[in-house]
């Protein structure tokens, strides 16, 4: 740290605690006490009136401010020691009250307590601008979610649905998932959050190990503030901090508390897994609810099992059960993001438990990055979480021998160990293996292993009858654009099914189930806006029907930042730009009056982020809410015109 850095954090540590700043006197003394100079040297007008009232007055305010006394011989020392208590807080919350205010009171008790505090209102794209002492690389989101020692989620209702949320926890822990003491402090407070409110699935995993607290407006702010202090001085850097009383909340409950998951064994498809071992719960009565209508369900991904709201697209359903039930069986589910794929894996498994089959759900999207570092620590990770949905010991030092291959350890695992164990049949449901594709140069070997099980099913050998006990639900988004070997790829074999979008009939029928009366009209209006999208049509009928929005209102507002889709399009704005290569193309896609040829690989990222749709042998936007908020705030990617023969490429 230079002079001019200490400078720049002692000012702003002094206005912080006494809302004014150094004086150009003050300033002068700090400069030269910094770099070792005498009083008559910094002042020599009048050194002893400086040393007796300006330079003490200084070390009295820095020794306030710091919390320990400050000369003029200790005041780098006093500043090192600081720095090495200082933390880089990153304040996640909505823009609404009292939201708003929490995270100001927040953002100002850190930065008076000498952390770097980075406040991120999630309604924007656009929050503060970090101190210069923070770098200027990359973004200020990007660079602050990197840097943070502790994130503090303001968790509302409204925050649990937020899109942006999620990205901003899997950026962090795909950033930040080497050395657990490296791992930030997640402190939840659950803002007027009501006891019956349920988290999603995602965020339920990415908050596991977080600290809560329960917080309802007019309590007292400055309690939590002190609890969450305690916290960062008692466990700084720890993954995931066991709770410690505090005495001192006035609200209830009086200690933080720590999500976890369900599962013993540390599974992260606590929800899915739940919904497997029970069957689901009785449909709501009719006599209070009449069929079709249902009471309204915030939608907020996977569809329960026992939701009146999922819409069968049949016969993919009908197929799929019939396929489980086949031995060594293989069902590939396809479809952009949000568009049904898991919601329908959940019910797959599910019939898989009907029938006494041991069903496993796994979230290759939930893996820290290290895992994909080789072949070996993939594998290795996938046994331990299948062992331990099946309640089984690892046992991997058994079965792992460093002579031969991970592959042919994996399998031995498989053959010798986890299939003779159960009696009935297994069946994994492998979700989001979008994951393995970032990681190429395992891919082949990870993708061409599970092919190689399929074909063991099926060669009449002695292992046979072994390996058709077990049963591959894999779900990915859009086509593989890797070069896998084609004799290797399990996304050439087994059932395929690619999810479409909600058909005209099956928008009208989530609307009467919705309870609403609309014409012709109004659903085609709707479906010209967001097309069959099932996430964003119900996120429509659910506002509409709670009185939130009319239908006019909700395409008129729809492609703005203060639509109910603002959430939704950040997200996909966040990444895009995160991505210059990818919005370029996408930039061109908007302008172009004719569908536009992209390479393949930029056509695949793009259907998987489910922006475009496939039109002949080019792409064209998925639909006009998409079409009309990104031209305008892409058109500065793209130096390609419209309808020109050139194709962007992806790096």
């Amino acid at each position: 740290m230079d002079v001019y850095e200490a400078l720049h954090l002692v000012d702003q540590l002094v206005y912080t605690n006494t809302e004014k700043h150094l004086n150009d006197l003050e300033r002068q003394v700090f400069i030269g006490s910094w770099n070792n100079l005498t009083y008559e040297k910094i002042y020599p007008q009048n050194p002893e009136y400086v040393e007796k009232t300006v330079g003490y007055r200084l070390w009295q305010k820095l020794s306030d401010t710091l919390g320990e006394k400050v000369t003029k011989k200790r005041v780098k020392g006093a500043l090192e020691r600081l720095l090495k208590r200082q933390k880089h807080i990153f304040i996640s919350y909505r823009g609404q009250q009292p939201d708003c205010h929490l995270a100001e009171a927040l953002h100002n008790a850190m930065q008076s307590a000498g952390h770097i505090p980075y406040a991120n209102n999630i309604d924007e794209i656009a929050s503060r601008p970090l101190p210069p002492s923070r770098g200027s690389n990359g973004s200020a989101l990007d660079i602050a979610l990197k840097d943070c020692q502790c994130f503090i989620l303001l968790l509302s209702p409204q925050t649990a649905m937020s899109e942006m949320v999620i990205e901003q926890l899997k950026q962090l822990r795909q950033t930040r998932s080497g050395d657990k003491a490296d791992r930030p402090l997640l402190a939840v407070i659950l803002v007027d959050y009501p006891e019956d409110f349920l988290l999603s699935h995602d965020l339920r995993h990415y908050l596991t190990g977080a600290v809560v607290w329960r917080w309802q407006s007019g309590q007292d702010i400055f309690a939590l503030i002190q609890g969450i202090h305690q916290q960062l001085d008692a466990t700084p850097g720890l993954a995931h901090p066991a709770p410690l009383t505090l005495e001192n909340l006035r609200f209830s409950p009086s200690e933080p508390s720590t999500i976890r998951h369900l599962d013993p064994g540390g599974s992260t498809e606590t929800n899915l897994e739940s919904d497997l071992s029970s069957p689901p719960p009785t449909p709501l009565s009719s006599a209070i609810y009449p069929f079709p209508a249902a009471e309204p369900e915030i939608p907020r991904g996977q569809v329960r099992l026992a939701s009146a709201f999922y819409v069968e697209r049949l016969p993919y359903e009908t197929q799929c059960y019939e396929e489980i039930g086949r031995p060594g069986a293989l069902i590939r589910l396809k479809a952009p993001r949000q568009m049904g794929k898991t919601s329908l894996m959940a019910r797959i498994l599910h019939q898989a438990s009907e029938k006494g089959y041991q069903a496993i759900p796994l979230s290759f999207q939930h893996a820290d990055r290290a895992v994909f570092q080789n072949l070996g620590s993939l594998l290795q990770w996938f046994c331990t979480k299948v062992a331990r949905k099946l309640h089984l010991p690892p046992r991997l030092d058994e079965y792992w021998v460093d002579t031969y291959g991970s592959k042919d350890n994996c399998t031995t695992y498989f053959e010798d160990y986890l299939l003779p164990e159960i009696e009935s049949p297994l069946v994994l449901g492998l979700d989001e293996v979008d994951a393995v594709f970032q990681y190429p140069q395992i891919a082949d070997d990870f993708f061409g292993l599970l092919r190689a099980w399929y074909e063991e099913a099926s060669y009449g050998s002695d292992d046979s009858e072994l390996w058709e006990k077990l049963r591959l639900v894999v779900v990915h988004s859009t086509e593989v654009y890797l070069p896998l070997d084609v004799n290797q790829s399990p996304f050439n074999v087994g059932l395929p099914i690619e999810l479409s979008e909600f058909t005209v009939s099956q928008v009208s029928d989530l609307v009467l189930r919705h309870g609403l009366n609309w014409t012709s009209q109004q659903i085609e209006q709707l479906t010209t806006l967001v097309g069959g999208h099932p996430y964003l049509i119900r996120l429509a009928l659910y506002s509409v029907i709670q009185d939130q929005i009319t239908l006019d209102e909700l395409c008129q507002t729809a492609p703005t930042e203060a639509g109910i889709y603002g959430d939704h399009l950040r997200r996909h704005l966040w990444f895009l730009k995160q991505h210059s290569d990818l919005a370029q193309a996408y930039s061109a896609v908007l302008q172009a009056a004719t569908p536009l040829s992209l390479d393949s690989e930029c056509t695949f990222k793009l259907h998987s982020l489910g922006l475009v749709r496939l039109q002949g042998n080019g792409v064209v936007p998925s639909f006009d809410l998409y079409r009309h908020y990104f031209r305008d705030r892409l058109q500065a990617h793209s130096p390609v015109p419209a309808n020109s023969p050139l194709e962007p490429k992806c790096l």
